[in-house]
């Protein structure tokens, strides 16, 4: 349990951990309208989505630095405020090449909410504690992949499709003035942290073997989660057809798994430990990536697609905490670093499975499905080579 005096801290992180979940699902139902606007095929509208992955990956890495020199609150308000501004530019985008560009600056200013509340997650809890606080970072955000769709589609219906980037723009402003008046600084500036030294420092926390596997294994699973979300606008609202406003339901459907895995995950991992966990949780992630490359092949239909697609975005919310707490476990004294290094790698994997989608952009289900499949499969392969000597036994109950 998180205590009370803290749960107002965890549901600021979580909103702004949240930033770039929303600016991905709320986006997806326009994905039609907006081919249509600029008169493009939607496979070009899929390039805005990774240009997007693209961003958060590279811009991690600029604030991982900031955060550890200049404390967590500052470059915080330095990105909402480049979110925001670019937020606008998408809304006023007169062009696709515009619209990728502004998404692209979108998620440099987005990135900065992930990597920092991660940051200032390790700066306040233990391992075991850090755990079920990211996991219950995941139900907050996790609404984020609920609600978006559902209210992309609504404004979509009732607005043009660039009022969704108005809306996007308003949360961020909110956002801003949490932090600002809400959010207490977790740690104080250290003048010792160079942009100079940056390249050392994260090479100093990417060759810990325990740390470069962990995050592999999470970012290799979260690309298939990424794949799926490039490949589903296509999927269903073009080849089965589905209505854009009912498209955040399904959507929506997959996300309650996550965040019920997400939350059993806190429960588990009092048992059993972290490690121990994650390890079943991407068994499960690479068998439910196998059925669904089995179901793309077989043309099984839609359901037949969304049972493996609800199992392996599900098996993410276990995933996704443990690995994190994981790698993060024994690099306190450079969490910033640490944690910018987690979501580059990340959304550099997430960028290459959803140009890999568009590359092989088909009229079918098989370029999302097969993505899907060797991601996680390959995350599974990475967990195994994990030395199971690093684990910290699970606490006493």
């Amino acid at each position: 349990m998180i205590p009370q005096k803290k749960r107002t801290l965890v549901l600021i992180l979580g909103s702004l951990i949240a930033l770039g979940p929303l600016s991905i699902d709320m986006y997806l139902p326009a994905f039609t309208k907006v081919a249509a606007d600029f008169n493009v095929p939607t496979s070009e509208v899929e390039w805005s989505l990774a240009a997007f992955f693209l961003g958060l990956s590279i811009g991690q890495l600029i604030y991982g630095v900031l955060a550890d020199r200049y404390g967590r609150k500052k470059p915080l308000y330095f990105g909402l405020c480049i979110y925001t501004i670019a937020s606008i530019g998408c809304a006023f985008a007169p062009s696709i090449a515009v619209l990728v560009l502004c998404r692209f600056l979108q998620a440099l200013g987005a990135c900065s909410g992930a990597v920092i509340s991660r940051a200032m997650v390790r700066d306040l809890f233990s391992h075991h504690e850090s755990a079920a606080v990211f996991s219950t970072l995941i139900l907050v955000m996790g609404v984020a992949p609920i609600l978006a769709p559902l209210l992309g589609g609504y404004l979509i219906r009732s607005f043009h499709w660039s009022s969704i980037f108005w809306a996007l723009a308003l949360f961020s402003t909110l956002c801003l003035i949490a932090v600002k008046t809400r959010l207490p600084e977790s740690k104080e500036p250290n003048r010792d942290v160079h942009f100079s030294k940056a390249f050392k420092n994260y090479w100093n926390v990417i060759r810990h073997r325990d740390f470069l596997l962990n995050a592999l294994s999470a970012g290799l699973a979260q690309g298939g989660l990424f794949a799926y979300i490039t490949g589903s606008p296509f999927v269903f609202l073009e080849l089965y057809q589905v209505a854009p406003e009912n498209y955040g339901l399904l959507f929506g459907t997959n996300a309650i798994g996550l965040i019920i895995a997400s939350q059993l995950n806190v429960s588990f991992v009092k048992l059993y430990g972290p490690r121990r966990v994650m390890n079943i949780a991407l068994l499960i992630t690479a068998s439910a990536g196998a059925t669904l490359l089995l179901s793309g092949l077989l043309n099984l239909g839609l359901i037949g697609l969304m049972v493996p697609l609800f199992v392996y975005v599900a098996s993410v919310g276990m995933v996704f905490p443990n690995s994190t707490a994981n790698a993060l476990q024994h690099h306190g004294h450079r969490a910033g670093a640490a944690s910018a290094l987690i979501g580059t790698i990340q959304f550099l994997l997430a960028s290459i499975a959803s140009l890999t989608v568009s590359l092989l952009h088909a009229k079918s289900a098989l370029p999302m499905a097969g993505t899907i499949a060797f991601f996680g499969f390959a995350a599974f392969l990475i967990s195994r080579s994990i030395d199971p000597s690093d684990a910290n036994p699970a606490p006493q109950v």
